[in-house]
């Protein structure tokens, strides 16, 4: 798990660092900054499981929105016949950029949860 959480705690830190261009990089370097807070202090034994439980929380309700918006996922799906979200770095069309924030906080959740139940298990 130490590797794990290192590798997700540098990967974090870049995604972080890669909002610093976007159009709302007040809501997305927090999101993955706080992952990876998260996942520094796993990879050092440290284990907050209301943390994981509250990222996890707040992530979920932002991807469900995410999900369900005009422009988002399931607009991405069903009108743009899931066009290649990874074509081009720069997102011209709206539902490439909440498509992509969409995966952005599944991974997030994913993490936070192995985290979260790794946690409990040692505890």
């Amino acid at each position: 798990m130490k590797i794990f959480n290192i590798i997700f705690c540098f990967l974090f830190i870049v995604f972080a660092g890669l909002q610093y261009n976007d159009p709302d990089p007040y809501v997305w370097m927090p999101i993955y900054l706080f992952s990876a807070v998260c996942c520094w202090l796993a990879a050092r034994q440290r284990f907050y499981p209301r943390w994981y439980l509250t990222g996890i929380a707040v992530y979920f309700v932002y991807a469900v929105y995410l999900f369900f918006t005009k422009d988002g996922v399931v607009d991405w799906v069903s009108q743009h016949q899931a066009e290649n979200i990874a074509q081009t770095m720069k997102a011209e069309k709206p539902w490439i950029e909440d498509t992509r924030e969409f995966f952005g906080l599944f991974i997030c959740i994913v993490v936070l949860g192995i985290n979260y139940f790794y946690g409990k298990k040692k505890a």
